[in-house]
């Protein structure tokens, strides 16, 4: 899991590593609201990461700055499976 606590370019170097590899997404939506998916690392760039939902009919956000990941509201985890 990619930790609150460092800097947007050892952010950026984490998230490079994960790419094109299954991960989980967990989005903090406030008020305790939480929604995890699975989904692929697909691209990653200089300002942001983009990932692939694994489920079609997926209605949300599928692109994230390297900042929500410094400010604790996106956390990524490699899948294991």
């Amino acid at each position: 899991m990619i930790k609150a606590d460092n800097t947007i370019s050892s952010i950026k170097q984490c998230v490079r590593e994960l790419s094109n590899n299954r991960i989980i997404v967990k989005l903090n939506l406030g008020r305790n609201k939480y929604v995890t998916y699975p989904a692929t690392l697909s691209g990653v760039y200089p300002s942001i990461f983009t990932v692939q939902p694994e489920d079609a009919n997926f209605i949300g956000k599928t692109s994230f700055s390297y900042s929500e990941i410094l400010c604790g509201r996106v956390r990524i985890t490699k899948d294991i499976k």
